[in-house]
Order: C-alpha cells, then structure tokens, then sequence
C-alpha cells in the first residue's frame, strides 16, 4: 500500500479533505486554492521538493492520511453505550437557540451560532473561527475571524460546498484571548492534531464546534444546483443559501435584479438527495467520522422528527468536559434552551451515518487489497461494530462498489489539481482569494 510524502501526495492520491491545516502549518509552501471536481485543495507555492519541510511535517495533522482515539474505550463521565460506535459523549440534549432569528435562520436549531455568540459575550472569547461565503463569488466559502453575535448571524447556516476553516488557525493563535472554532469533523480533527503540536494554537483554543457531515460537495456540485435554480449566469448572483428560514429549510438562490416577488428554491431533498451529495469528495467515502468525535461540542439534526414547518431542533453532544460546562453556561444564561434526552436519540437521529461508517471497512479493505493509499483509522473498531450492522446486501455494495469506483474515479491516477477560476461579470477569472480578511459576517453552522 503506497504512503504518501507530503501533504501534496495526499491530494493528488484524492485523499484530501480540503481541511486546509498545512496550509496553517506550512504557509510559506503551501495554498489553498478551490478545485472545481475535487474541493479545496493545497497546492505547492515553491516547486515540489525544493527547500523546505513544511509539506511533510504537516503530514503529522493530515486527517486525510490519519484519524485516531487514544483508546476505545470509554473515559469516567461518558456515555459507555455510546462509546463503540458514536465515539465519547458526555451529555445529550435537543433544543434550539433562545433567540428566534438564530432559531430560524440556522439549518436546524441555531444552536452552534447561539453558542459560538455565547462564548464572545459571556465567555470573553475573542472571536469565532468559521467559514462564510466570499463576498465577491458568493457560491465560494473563505474562512472568517468573526468577533461579534451580528456578524455570526448575518449568513448562519450550512454551507455545502468546499471550505478549509483550518487555513487561518493563525488568526486563532494570534488573538487576545481563547476563540471559538467551528468546522466539519475531519476539520476539527485537523486543529486538534495541530495544537499539539502548537502549544499558543493549544491555549488559544477556548472551544471546538463540531457539524455533523455527510460529505462536503465540489463547487461543481453548487453550480449544478444553481443551474436547477435557473442561475444562467452565477456572476449575477447576490446571495446563496444551502439551508435554514426553518428547518430543514430550503436552498435558494437570489440575482442581483431579481424582482422582490421571485423565489428561486429546491427542497432539501432536492438539492442535497438529488444533486449535492452525488458529488461528494472522494475521501468522504472513506470517512470514519460524521459526528465530530474530536471536538468539545458536536452539532447535527434530530431526523428522528418529522419535518415540516418546524422552526428548528439541533441534536446537541457534550464529548468534553469543557463541552459540557460552556453548553451548560449558555443555557444558564439564557442563549440556549435545551433539554437532556436519552442516549438513544442519537442512534435514532442518524441511522444513515452509523451504516455509512460500516461500509467505510470494506471500502479501506478493497482499496488496500488493490495496492492503493488509503488513511489509517487506530481505535475506531469498524469491523467489530459498524460492518457487523451492514446487511449481506450492503457488505457487498461496499466492496464491490469500491472495486467499480476505482475505474470511474481513476482512483489510480493522480488528481489534476488547478485552480478555479470563476468568471466575473466583465468576462474575466477572478483571481483566487489570497487571504481572508479577519472579520467575517458568515458561519458554517447546522444550527
């Protein structure tokens, strides 16, 4: 089975899961660009094995290559029915943001922007690490420092398409005081691993937020939807939204001269079912972590309920202590209602996740039976627990599946990295993003 050498390996080998934290690490070697088919992507600054270290090193906090507890098994406080197959979990609540417009504007409760708002104003925290739609090409995400509820609220709700939160962890490690971040699991994961190695990162991080995933769609995904949207020209749009104004909300799409009246929208299961998800990143096949097992809070929607005209209910976990007691604070002061409910709501909640991480060994094994790289998962018992759950059926859709998508996806050759360029209303490619500013008025949120 190959191993990759640096992080460049890892994209090419379409392992990457466009987290962005070598481009954190090694900022002098390493950019983030968005690639149209694949997702966010580092590609080299100075030529592939020229001086430097950093694309290596930073293989150490790669998610896409590894992905590990230090143990199986259940730590004092957790949850230990939970453990084998939903990772540490201390305390579970449903509830929704106390505020009505986080409420309704979130993709489910708005509890992960009420907390993340909570921890700037009765935390003392610095700032909120998230992602946003750019300003200039509202279909494409940047990573944002926001300091502020007004600006976390501004564009609260998921954002299904590629995003590298980790790329600015600088602005993390450089604030006044601890900060918030917020990203899928495979990015929390990404910082968890980089503040052992950063010790500032370490201290500066006052709380991890979690968004359950499914998989983050390629910006080819989102033009797709646009076009259902009957966006002809995406240079003319003003503003795009995934999810939320309830749950589990609707995706649209506004022009910049579209009439008041006009309403260009897709069900959930329209976009998502229908278009996002078929274009998922291939590393999202291969993911053992849907429901954010690193992080201090984990966020996701309660599917056990009927959807409808509900404003919106989050499906909180606590995995940490520190979880426990800023979710805990935030419903004593009055950001969150939340109620406690029984450890089998969440299995009930994401019955689609627990199979998706079954099928996730035969796919690992049927790739390293054909010689090819794959990451390595320590202490996520998918054999004893999530495979067993598979029907015969769905084994061997896994196994067999995989062996068909290695010719489809050329899963032996290497990804085409370039980046996209997307047009602008006078004809010509925007420049990619070179940074983002540090202040943000978005958030990647479920809630």
């Amino acid at each position: 089975m190959l191993r990759p050498r640096t992080v460049h390996d890892v994209a090419s080998g379409k392992l990457c899961t466009g987290c962005g934290v070598c481009a954190y690490l090694a900022p002098d070697e390493v950019r983030m660009v968005d690639v149209l088919d694949h997702g966010r992507r580092p590609l080299p600054i100075t030529p592939v094995g020229a001086a430097g270290s950093g694309a290596t090193a930073a293989l150490d906090c790669c998610p896409g290559v590894r992905l590990g507890h230090g143990s199986s098994r259940p730590a004092p406080g957790e949850i230990p029915e939970l453990r084998p197959a939903w990772g540490p979990v201390r305390a579970i609540w449903e509830g929704y943001a106390a505020d009505p417009a986080i409420r309704y504007a979130g993709s489910s409760g708005g509890v992960a922007t009420a907390l993340a708002g909570h921890c700037l104003t009765g935390e003392g925290m610095a700032g909120v690490l998230h992602i946003g739609a750019r300003a200039d090409v509202p279909y494409l995400n940047e990573t944002r420092l926001s300091r502020t509820p007004a600006e976390l609220l501004a564009n609260a709700g998921s954002r299904y398409a590629p995003a590298s939160p980790c790329d600015r962890l600088d602005l993390v490690e450089s604030a006044e005081a601890p900060c918030v971040f917020v990203g899928k699991p495979c990015d929390v994961a990404a910082a968890r691993m980089a503040r052992q190695v950063r010790p500032e990162l370490d201290r500066k991080l006052g709380l991890t937020i979690a968004i359950f995933c499914a998989g983050t769609p390629t910006t080819r995904g989102t033009l797709e939807m646009l076009d259902r949207l009957g966006v002809a020209d995406p240079t003319r749009l003003e503003s795009v939204h995934y999810r939320g104004a309830g749950w589990p909300g609707s995706a649209r799409a506004r022009l910049a001269d579209d009439p008041p009246q006009l309403r260009r929208e897709l069900s959930y299961a329209e976009s998502w079912g229908d278009i996002l998800q078929k274009h998922r990143q291939w590393r999202c096949y291969l993911c053992a972590d849907h429901t954010g097992e690193f992080a201090d809070v984990a966020v996701g929607d309660p599917w056990y309920r009927p959807t409808g005209d509900d404003p919106g209910q989050s499906l909180v976990l606590a995995r940490t202590e520190r979880g426990v007691r800023l979710v805990e604070a935030a419903i004593a002061a009055g950001a969150l209602v939340l109620t406690p409910v029984s450890a089998g709501i969440l299995p009930a909640s994401q019955p689609n996740l627990l199979r998706a991480r079954g099928a996730v060994w035969g796919r690992l094994r049927t790739l390293r039976a054909a010689g090819l790289m794959t990451p390595r998962l320590r202490n996520l018992p998918m054999a004893g627990i999530w495979w067993r759950h598979l029907s015969t059926v769905e084994k061997l859709r896994s196994t067999l599946g995989t062996l068909r998508r290695i010719g489809r996806k050329r899963l032996r050759e290497p990804a085409v990295l370039e980046a996209y360029r997307p047009p602008t209303r006078d004809g010509a490619p925007a420049v990619p993003a070179p940074g983002p500013a540090p202040s943000a008025d978005s958030a990647q949120t479920t809630g």
